[in-house]
């Protein structure tokens, strides 16, 4: 008489996609929609286009994000804030002097782009466009998270006299913004003007803290 213990049964495999294969397509749909949202616009992306991107159908982009506004919602989410998370962490770490502060915002906004090089692009198209889709997810959103740390910072260096009375902070601010990602947004512009292939992100990084040193003034300009 056999004594062979019975076999299991082998459980039925449960409809639908493993659900790392779901994140991944989900990822990756994201990606397509942020390629597209960069190079075409939010008002020219459609979902076809981001399906077309991803190589699915349109339905897949609707199974997972519903909505276009839906969609935008998520990549502001999952995309924008945690590029601007990382920047306030910089920001964060570097302190409360002037020009620490200052080489912490340009580092920081280097780095962004680095990790994520849709951002100047988006920042042109849907940010400075009067009709851009994120202007007021910028102001509202985005912004607070960064431009009062980083103007009150200033605001309270300037009453110490470690920067210039002639600065408003406020508008320093607004300068920082400018010399950082105009510049990055514009690089295909100036390197063909200038025939400035020579010059790499590190040496347009180390030009604007050198700008940015030498305009600070107050009681310990060089």
């Amino acid at each position: 008489m056999s004594t062979r213990a019975p076999r299991r049964k082998r459980e039925p495999r449960r409809p639908g996609r493993p659900r790392a294969e779901e994140a991944n397509l989900r990822e990756r749909l994201l990606d397509a929609a942020v390629a597209c949202f960069a190079a075409d616009g939010v008002a020219a992306t459609s979902q076809r286009s981001i399906a077309l991107k991803a190589g699915v159908t349109p339905a897949l982009v609707n199974y997972y994000f519903g909505s276009k506004q839906e969609l935008l919602d998520t990549f502001v989410a999952e995309r924008m804030t945690p590029a601007v998370a990382l920047l306030r962490e910089n920001l964060l770490a570097a302190g409360t002097e002037p020009r620490a502060l200052l080489a912490a915002f340009v580092h920081g906004i280097h780095d962004v782009v680095a990790r994520f090089p849709w951002w100047p692009a988006l920042w042109v198209r849907e940010v400075l466009g009067e009709k851009g889709a994120l202007r007021e997810v910028l102001r509202k959103q985005i912004a607070p998270q960064v431009a009062p740390l980083v103007a009150g910072a200033l605001a309270a260096a300037q009453k110490r006299g470690e920067v210039s009375a002639d600065l408003d902070p406020r508008l320093l601010f607004v300068s920082l913004v400018g010399l950082t990602m105009f510049p990055l947004a514009a690089e295909p512009i100036w390197r063909g003007v200038f025939a400035a292939d020579d010059l790499d992100r590190g040496a347009l990084l180390r030009h604007t803290l050198a700008l940015l040193d030498h305009g600070l003034g107050g009681a310990h300009a060089r």
